[in-house]
This record gives structure tokens, sequence and C-alpha cells, in this order.
């Protein structure tokens, strides 16, 4: 049975503590606000208007909270550097999550200000206290036009947010999210005009700001704000800088489905497994980046990513390349032709495109990163279940070739067993990784440290299946991806899964020289679609007790 919303809200631990401070700290601020207000003798004009005054102050304050709240999770460069030693306080590699709640929290209140203040304008003009027009305060005065300019900012920024619109054009999102300079802006600037005041009219002046300061009785929260948003400047800067150091595109491998492998030579750049970096093309686009897991490994001579047409820009990527569409249409065909028994060749078979003898040239390219991700800690648990959905295979090509490295130099720490999970839709998704794995898999020293688990999840043609049985039988490798171990059909049975590997680590089967009496941590680390995060995560959650600690970790850009 799925996870109700309530138990995952308010009975696991960490989550209630998260929404008791974060949601408990909202509402004090807001009670701040409405009280600091109601009790001001000097506004006692304004507090005339009675609820509607004190909401939309205490909403105020609450907005500017979160206004500097919203920067802290895109600190990617803190967050990369303290997350390695502050987990245990905080998830780290939940801050796309995080700053998503923040959002949800300013839309509220955002909703509460508003409606507040407009309330407070018509009454404004209905008793005259101040000798002003609603439409006045609207549209002629800092604070009406800063507020209504946020507002406009904010149904772009939530509207190209949305999980549909981001899929479908990453560039509608990416520019719309840059608006958020504007934003702040006006957040900075919209108190200005004094409009909180102990004076019917402000009292002018000849210099800036054009009145009397001492009269103004704002909370001038922007002055504890504003800092968030200038360390989050000086990072930008910072990254702006370090993406222009030498970078070379030296070579370019097109496997089939499509996918890119782009390896890049940049000296400069230091990274661990797992871990992810923004890409940007200036010929394609001179604003745009576009974030991919690095699935080279540190110990090689360059720094690779896989890269899958499936959208505007990753498509003319692939046509500036001159591997465009009908260059892997015609590869995915061979694919899934199948090769015959004997053959020399295979699935993992790619083109390298040559600059020599043609005419397309590599285009320039810089990298932003790297930056943090869950994979990172896959060497301080004892079993490590690592699982990709089709292109989420990704992470763990780095993870896998770097074990390999580390085995030969016998610094594997607490890691004693991985198992390897790869989902794929369609057979010739197995050719982007098939050679690594191949490599891998003949290079184990001890056949017990890495087992690999395909599964195949496309309906199987009659012609697929004859050319299987065909090749299958008596060879010593799967007819599909070349690898000793066999493909399986159909999707994975998580919870019978994780209930064998419970029940052989119990017994003492799984970890030899282990007992019952020790607690197990088994870690998960998962890349793919959220409706399989949803599954592994709840059967981590069921099969978990005081002998086996499972847990799980989604990827996150």
């Amino acid at each position: 049975m799925s996870e109700s919303w309530f138990h995952r809200e308010f009975l696991t631990p960490r989550r209630l503590a998260f929404n008791v401070f974060f949601y408990g700290t909202h509402l004090a601020i807001f009670a701040y606000g409405w009280y600091s207000q109601q009790v001001n003798t000097k506004l006692a004009g304004l507090n005339s208007l009675k609820w509607s005054v004190w909401s939309s102050r205490g909403a105020g304050l609450v907005l500017a909270y979160d206004g500097g709240l919203i920067f802290l999770p895109m600190l990617r460069n803190i967050i990369r550097v303290i997350r390695p030693h502050l987990t245990w306080l905080f998830p780290a590699d939940e801050n796309i999550w995080f700053h998503r709640q923040v959002a949800y929290s300013m839309a509220f209140w955002a909703m509460v200000h508003t409606t507040a203040h407009y309330v407070n304008f018509i009454n404004v003009e209905r008793t005259q206290i101040r000798p002003l027009y609603a439409l006045q305060i609207h549209y002629t005065q800092a604070g009406g036009i800063t507020g209504h300019f946020m507002l406009l900012i904010m149904v772009i920024m939530y509207t190209f947010a949305h999980q549909k619109v981001r899929k479908q054009c990453f560039e509608a999102f990416w520019y719309s999210h840059h608006l958020a300079f504007f934003f702040v802006i006006g957040l900075y600037s919209h108190a200005t005009g004094c409009f909180v005041r102990d004076t019917a009219d402000p009292t002018y002046i000849p210099s800036f700001p054009f009145y009397n300061v001492e009269h103004c009785l704002g909370y001038f929260s922007w002055r504890f704000i504003i800092w968030p948003f200038l360390i989050y400047f000086g990072e930008r800067v910072w990254r702006e800088i370090r993406a222009r150091k030498p970078t070379r595109l030296s070579k370019v491998l097109v496997h089939p489905s499509g996918a890119m492998e782009l390896r890049i030579i940049k000296p400069s750049f230091k990274y661990t497994p797992g871990q992810w970096l923004f890409v940007q093309i200036p010929e394609l686009s001179k604003f745009q980046w576009h974030p991919f897991t690095i699935t080279s490994a540190p110990e090689d001579p360059y720094v690779s990513i896989h890269i899958r047409q499936v959208g505007d820009w990753t498509e003319s990527l692939g046509e500036r390349l001159g591997v465009g569409p009908a260059m892997v249409s015609s590869m995915t065909k061979d694919a899934m032709m199948g090769k015959e028994k004997g053959s020399d060749q295979g699935q993992g078979d790619f083109v390298e495109l040559d600059t020599t003898y043609s005419a397309i040239s590599l285009p320039a390219l810089r990298i932003d990163g790297p930056y943090g991700a869950p994979t990172e800690d896959v060497f301080n648990a004892e079993v490590a279940i690592l699982i990709g959905a089709g292109i989420g295979v990704t992470p763990f090509a780095s993870i896998l070739k770097h074990m390999w490295y580390r085995q030969k130099r016998n610094t594997l720490k607490s890691l004693r067993r991985v198992e390897f999970f790869w989902i794929c839709r369609d057979s010739p998704s197995f050719g982007w990784f098939q050679s690594l794995l191949k490599e891998v898999e003949a290079a184990q020293a001890d056949p017990n440290f890495l087992r690999i688990n395909i599964y195949l999840t496309q309906k199987i043609g009659e012609d697929m299946l004859w050319n299987i049985a065909v090749n299958d039988t008596g060879a010593e490798y799967d007819p599909l991806t070349l690898l000793r171990t066999r493909t399986m059909f159909g999707r994975p049975d998580w919870n019978s899964i994780y209930s064998q590997m419970k029940g052989a680590i119990q017994n003492g089967s799984y970890l030899p020289g282990s007992t019952s009496q020790l607690s197990t941590k088994v870690a998960t680390y998962f890349c793919g679609p959220p409706a399989i995060a949803k599954a592994l995560k709840e059967a981590t959650v069921k099969h978990s007790d005081s002998s086996v600690n499972f847990t799980f970790a989604k990827e996150h850009f």
C-alpha cells in the first residue's frame, strides 16, 4: 500500500521536524508582524483599518523572510563543500525540493499579502484616513508599482517552472527563471515610498529619498534578507570566472539510440564520482546552461558526459555535429536487427566523429561545476544498490569505473557488495554503456563483489525473440548485451528483491562473516522517473529494521 500523505509528513521524524521548524517559523514571523503593527500607537491611523492592515504587515514580513531563504538552496558551491560533513544534519541533496517549498510558501503568503492590501487600499479611499484614491496607491506609489511588478514576474516564473512545461521546453523555464534578478530589485525597493508612516502625508524634502524617513515605520527587513542574495550573486560571478578557464571538446562518440558521448579536456576541473556539471555551447546559446551527470572516472584523462537527443537544445547539438535524428535512426535500426553469433561487433558499437577528414568541426564549450550528488557516499555503505532507468544510468557509469580502479588499489573502504540494476525500454539503449560494463564485469577479481541485473521492459517482437533464442543457445554471453549476465524481461519486483536480500543478509549468506545481531547498512541510489523512485522508497522503508537498514537517495539536478 502506498505511503499516505499524513504518514509521510507527520509520522516520519525528519519530515515532521522540518515541518515544525519551517512552518513554525513562518507562523511566528507572521504573528510578530501582526502584533508589532497592532500595538504600535504611532500607527493608530493605519490600525483603524484593523485586520486587513495587520494581515498585510504580517504576511509582508514572512515574504521578506522567504525572499532571503529562497536563495540558500541555490548556493551550489557552498552546499558541495559542506555536504560531506553535514548530511547528518540536513538533506543537502534535497536542495531543489527545499527551493520549491519556499516558492510554494511565497505563493501562499503573496496571496494573503496582496488580498489584504487590496482591502487596505479600498478602505483608505472609503475612510479617507489619507487623502488618496485606491488607484493612486496601486499605480502611482512605489509600493503598489513594485508589488504588481513582482506579482507579474511570479506568475511568469511559476507557470514556466511547472514540470510539464520544463520538460517540453527547458529554454522557457531557463530564461523565465532568470527574471528572479528583477524580482529581487522589486523586493528590495518595495518598502520605498513610506507607505507605513505616522502621518497622513509624507514630509517631503528636496534630496533623496525625497521624504523624511523619521516618519517611516517600516520593518526595513531588506537589511537582513539582502545578504543571501549578495552571497548568491558572488557565487554566480565566481562560477562565471571558473567556467571561462581553458576547456576543449576533444572527442564525440555517438551510441545507438542517439546518446552522444562528449569527452572534454579541462585540467583545472576536479571531481568525485557521481557528481554532475552544467554545459554551455555558445554557438547554440550564449545564455543556456544544461545539467549533465559526469560519466567518466577521476582516473580518466578526460571528463565525459552522455547526452540523449530528446529536446530542442540536444537535437540542435546533434545536428551541429552531423549526427542528428537521421543518423541516429539508422544506428538504432541496425542495433534492433541484432548481430549474428560469432560477429565481433555488438550493441556497444559507436561512431566516433572524425574531424580530420570531414567538414564538421567540434564546437567550443564551457563547463561549470562540479556539483554534489548522493552517490558520493557510495563507499560509506556495506552494500550499495545502484539503479538506473534508461539514460538515468549515467551517474553509475562513473561510479562503476571508479570502483574498478579502487578494486585494483584495494581502497574500497567499507563497501563489500554492489548490486547494479539497469532498466531499459528498448535493446539499443544497452549500447550506451555496454563496452564499459563488459570491461568492469571482466575485471572482477571477486565475482561476488558486483552483480549486474539488466531488465528490458519493451514488448518483444517475433523476429527479435527468434534471434535471441538462436543466439542464446549454448552461448557464454547474453545476445542482447554481450555480458555474462543474462537479460531479464519485464519490470523488477522491488518488494521481492529487497525481501530476498534482507533474508540473505540476516542468515549470513549474502555477506560472509556477518551476523544478524549487527546492523548492516544497504544504501540505494537511483536516477530515473519519479514513479520508480516512489516504489523504491516504499520498498526500502517497508523492509528496514534494526538488523538491516535500507536507505534511499535519488539523483536531483
